[in-house]
């Protein structure tokens, strides 16, 4: 009897698909609009963080890496009048410019959604851990390139749209293979 081939599966790969369902699902729950992604998981040489809106989170544990969510001013705004509206917020309440500190504490609260629901899948789904720390979101003039001081030598971005408006999602991580035993 022949051993089976056991396949190793690239980690970013199978964390990024995750990543597709569960910033789709998280935001639809939550701003009760409907959140589109691209079929395409695209692998790029590094991941920044750009105008006009940007939350970042590192995770560690049994996987590492870090995730950059980039969003227009429109794209944000969107997000965080969503949000706001599903959970009763009345619309003289609301913020009136992106630049306002509510959006990005709403956008970094989102993020913070997003990482517990990533995290408890990929433990579901492969049995590994992983925490991450306080997501940070902050307003943008200009790109910013991110040089990590690790190895995360993996990088992808996936693309979103909720209404009109595109934002993306890039994911740095260290070359890791899950082989499922």
């Amino acid at each position: 009897m022949s051993n089976p081939i056991i396949s190793p599966i690239v980690s970013i790969d199978e964390i990024s698909k995750i990543f597709l369902t569960t910033v789709r699902t998280t935001l639809e729950a939550t701003t009760k609009n409907e959140v589109t992604c691209s079929s395409t998981i695209q692998k790029t040489p590094k991941i920044s963080m750009k105008p006009d809106l940007t939350s970042f989170v590192q995770f560690n544990g049994d996987y590492n890496g870090l995730v950059v969510m980039n969003f227009s001013a429109d794209a944000a705004f969107e997000i965080y009048q969503s949000y706001m509206d599903a959970m009763g917020m009345p619309k003289e309440e609301l913020a009136s410019s992106v630049a306002a500190p509510e959006v990005s504490d709403t956008i970094g609260e989102i993020t913070n959604q997003i990482m517990g629901c990533t995290v408890k899948e990929i433990e579901e789904k492969f049995n590994l851990n992983a925490v991450f720390g306080q997501p940070k979101a902050l307003t943008l003039n200009s790109a910013i390139t991110l040089v990590i001081d690790s190895d995360y030598r993996e990088n992808r971005r996936l693309s979103f749209k909720i209404g009109n408006y595109s934002f993306r999602v890039e994911i740095a991580m260290e070359h890791t293979e899950f082989i499922l035993s």
